[in-house]
């Protein structure tokens, strides 16, 4: 695909939609709709070359037995879903002070060690150009209800065999999911 130019269609208040011009192989033409954090995008290489939107957080208990999940509503689907915890990164912070403040924002919890941070990948590829990057890690404390007015989260701690169970019977995010059922595959 040769990347002809992009026209901004819409402004909300954390999304803008965008229209991109492609020309396929073969000559013709593909408008492609999609989303993305960024309210200014006018070239090609700001639709990838930028720093990680969120972070995302996948923290085990001290020991490694147990996984940190949320339940949470999620409003684009209309439902509840077992997701990491996970949020925006604020302008001026770093990664690592992003997940502190946002494990403590959703779950009361204090982030005491990171193991390892990794690459920030696509949150939803198909239509979206958000990144997110990941910080594995452990966390302590007393889960505390979110702090947050509009996020309606319930955080727990799961063995793998709970986290088995869950697995067959709720709806996770996807790339929640990936990583629980290989988690809870090891034994």
């Amino acid at each position: 695909m040769i990347f002809k130019g992009i026209k901004k269609e819409y402004q909300g208040e954390y999304i803008t939609c965008y229209s991109i011009d492609y020309e396929t192989e073969s000559g013709g033409k593909k408008i492609y709709e999609m989303i993305s954090r960024d309210p200014d995008i006018k070239r090609q290489s700001e639709l990838n070359e930028k720093k990680p939107d969120a972070v995302i957080m996948i923290m085990h208990d001290g020991a490694g037995e147990r996984i940190l999940l949320n339940y949470e509503f999620r409003m684009a689907v209309g439902e509840r879903i077992y997701n990491f915890p996970a949020g925006l990164i604020d302008e001026g912070e770093t990664l690592c002070e992003a997940a502190a403040r946002e494990l403590r924002e959703e779950t009361g919890l204090r982030l005491t060690e990171i193991k390892e941070t990794w690459k920030e990948s696509y949150s939803a590829v198909g239509f979206s150009n958000e990144t997110g990057a990941v910080v594995l890690g452990t966390a302590e404390g007393t889960i505390e209800k979110s702090s947050s007015e509009v996020e309606e989260i319930s955080a727990a701690w799961y063995t793998k065999a709970e986290v088995r169970g869950l697995l067959r019977e709720h709806r996770f995010a996807a790339r929640t999911q990936a990583y629980c059922a290989v988690w809870a595959a090891k034994d």
